[in-house]
Parts: structure tokens; C-alpha cells; sequence
């Protein structure tokens, strides 16, 4: 007699008191992974492009005043950051996903124990339980 097969479900952690996972929940948590990861690799795709068009645009803000040419590396320098923390983002997405598929969704990555399934249906990017980062916050 051959056991039935085992859901991806079934191997996921979760804290004491809470349910096990669903195939729902693990599906709909995965669906909001590929739809943020998708607008994350749209928003960069552009965010690539109007840095390029600027740059092309140096020689014609050559006339600026030095207000003008410190406004404009202000609003580039702000550009840069937002497009870092967008690549963030997508990497941690993108890691999310990786950890579904292999099976090991919902460790933690500094200590090993489940991080809960609440703290992931509520930021599923997590890779870190509640203690772990707050310790890697206060560093």
C-alpha cells in the first residue's frame, strides 16, 4: 500500500498554536510574490530607461545655475535610492519564491525555527522570525 503524496504544505513550519498551512494560503501568498516581483522588474525596467535619458540630457542642463544643477543631482540621488530599495525588494521576492519551491518557506535564516505563519500571510518577503530581527535591527 503506497502512502498518498504529500502536500508542500505539510513540510512548512509554523509556530506553536498556529494551523498548519493550506495549499489555499500557500498559493495565494505565492500569487502576491509573483505579482509583486513582476511590478518590481516593470518599475526597474523604467527606472533603467530614465536614467539613461538623463544621462543623455547632461549636455543640455550644461547652461544650469548651481541651484538648478544641485536640485537636479538631489532628485537623481533620490531616483538612485528609490531604484536600490526597489532591487531590494525584488531580491527578497525573488528569495521568497526560491524558498516555496525548495520547500523551506517560513525558516528563519538566522536561527533555524519557524518564523509563523501570521507574521508571513502579513509580510510574506520575511526571512527572518520576529526575535531574530529585532536583534538585527538594533545592530
Amino acid at each position: 500500500m503506497s502512502a498518498a503524496p504529500r502536500s508542500n504544505t505539510e513540510a512548512l513550519p509554523v509556530r506553536p498554536g498556529e494551523e498548519p498551512w493550506t495549499d489555499a494560503e500557500l498559493k495565494e501568498v505565492k500569487a502576491e510574490l509573483e505579482s509583486e516581483v513582476a511590478s518590481l522588474r516593470a518599475d526597474l525596467a523604467k527606472a533603467a530607461s530614465d536614467i539613461a535619458e538623463r544621462l543623455t540630457d547632461a549636455v543640455r542642463d550644461a547652461g544650469d545655475d548651481t541651484a538648478d544643477a544641485g536640485t537636479k543631482a538631489f532628485e537623481r540621488e533620490h531616483e538612485l535610492a528609490l531604484t536600490q530599495n526597489a532591487r531590494d525588494r525584488l531580491d527578497q521576492g525573488e528569495r521568497a519564491l526560491e524558498r516555496i519551491d525548495a520547500g523551506t518557506y517560513g525558516v528563519c535564516e538566522s536561527c533555524g525555527q519557524p518564523i509563523g505563519k501570521a507574521r508571513l500571510l502579513a509580510f510574506p518577503r520575511a526571512r527572518l522570525c520576529v526575535a531574530c530581527k529585532q536583534r538585527e535591527e538594533r545592530r
